[in-house]
Formats: C-alpha cells, structure tokens, sequence
C-alpha cells in the first residue's frame, strides 16, 4: 500500500472531500471537530511527524459555505530523510465561531504557529497552552488578515504605540 493509499485509509472517517494542488500535493478537507484525532493518526499511523505550517484563509463573501479555513501542513519523511511527502488538511470553519481545536498535543510545534493565526484572524485554538498574541502588542484590537480589517484605520497601531511609549517599551 502507498503512502497515499495509507493516509485516504486512515482519514476516510474524518475526510469531506480530497484534491490536489498545483503543485502535485494532495488535500483533505475534514471537519473541524475531527481535526486533533486525524491529526495524531496520520503523525502515528503514517509517519507524519513534521508540522510545517498552519495558516488560514478568509472567504469573506467569496465563497458558500464557512468563512475561513485552516490550512495544515504535515510532511513525512522517508528514513533516510532525503524524500518527503506533504499532505495539507483543510478545515472550515464558521466566521461567527471561529475555534478550532489546538494540535500541540500533538506537534509541540503548533504552538507559535497557532498563535500566528490567532494574531492574525483571530482564530482561537481551544486549548492552546498559551493563547496569547505573538506578533501584535497584547492590546492590539483586530486582525489583520481578515478581509474586513480596515488598513487606513491607524487609530488601534496608535493607541498601541502611545501605551508602550507611556510604559518605556521602546
């Protein structure tokens, strides 16, 4: 059985629908709620132990159904470590209600990378040991990467700058 073969068994249960990118690497979009369980079985089943990447998309208006997407990118290495094989999972989600579970559970190195998107569309990932901007000042209000962030507006960068002015931050 390929790797592939492998990894459509193993996310058959949780999978909604399966593609591919341009660049020849395959996607699963899976529920939200199956997202942590389908992730530790492709790191235990199928080798799976490298999370690249979690980014987020938003839709706003562009497309029926959820508003955002978080996008996972796991890579598999073969043992010599010279091959790998990438699979992203794509996972809908509401615009009202935008959680998802964490998955440093299972990759510890989802920690940042779930507060980059949190940062930045202000998905919040139930369960995160530290739930907590990394990019942006703490009292920084909005999300830059969503669709309906207003760039001309300056008023929440300055506010931000004035307080840590106020406080010696610089």
């Amino acid at each position: 059985m390929s790797v592939l073969e492998s990894v459509r068994s193993v996310l058959a249960q949780f999978s909604l629908s399966e593609g591919e990118m341009r660049g020849g690497e395959t996607f699963f979009v899976i529920r939200c709620e199956d997202v942590k369980e389908a992730c530790m079985k492709l790191k235990l089943e199928c080798g799976f132990l490298y999370l690249s990447d979690i980014t987020a998309v938003d839709y706003m208006g562009e497309k029926a159904g959820k508003r955002f997407e978080v996008v996972y990118n796991i890579v598999r290495f073969d043992s010599r470590y010279n091959e790998e094989m990438r699979v992203l999972l794509k996972v809908p989600l509401d615009g009202n209600a935008a959680r998802i579970e964490t998955v440093t559970s299972v990759w510890k190195g989802a920690d940042w990378l779930e507060r980059e998107v949190f940062d930045m569309f202000g998905i919040v990932f139930d369960g995160h040991p530290d739930m907590r901007r990394v990019l942006l000042p703490e009292d920084y209000e909005g999300f830059p990467l969503r669709k309906d962030f207003d760039v001309r507006d300056r008023e929440p960068a300055k506010r931000s700058f004035r307080k840590a002015l106020k406080e010696g931050n610089f």
